[in-house]
């Protein structure tokens, strides 16, 4: 997992305000694609933990939200949600492995770690081999 072709991300470093994502730029990368924004001095998150996250989640091509945890109240805290790492797809779970909590990291997943060739959530506009990005604040592993 390296940094190398991630959207531009608008309130980059500031975790008061909410990140917003730029369309991606060219072709996305063909592997999993990260950016730390800002590293975070807790707890390293592992695959097998669960952790508490607020997120953007939006389309490469268009930069169109498609999920976010921002405005909303999980009951994890102000915008927060928590799960396991094992019960999301495979490129947002490997995606998040290495964070330690206090950091943002931009994360571009492709299709084969995300919802591949049968697109994962139409009602979203996630269609078929779409890449999908995520900017990923690490509050808590728990």
């Amino acid at each position: 997992m390296t940094s190398h072709n991630v959207p531009d991300v608008t309130n980059a470093s500031d975790l008061a305000k909410e990140p917003v994502l730029a369309a991606g730029k060219g072709d996305p990368d063909a592997t999993l694609a990260t950016k730390d924004l800002v590293v975070g001095t807790g707890k390293e998150a592992v695959l097998t933990d669960t952790v508490t996250v607020k997120y953007v989640g939006a389309i490469w091509k268009t930069g169109k939200v498609f999920d976010k945890s921002w405005g909303r109240d999980s009951g994890y805290g102000q915008d927060a949600y928590q799960f396991p790492l094992d019960g999301v797809v495979p490129g947002f779970a490997q995606g998040i492995v290495g964070m330690k909590e206090g950091g943002r990291r931009v994360i571009a997943i492709p299709p084969a770690l995300g919802y591949g060739p049968s697109g994962g959530q139409p009602q979203a506009g996630i269609g078929a081999d779409d890449t999908i990005v995520f900017i990923v604040d690490l509050v808590k592993v728990v």
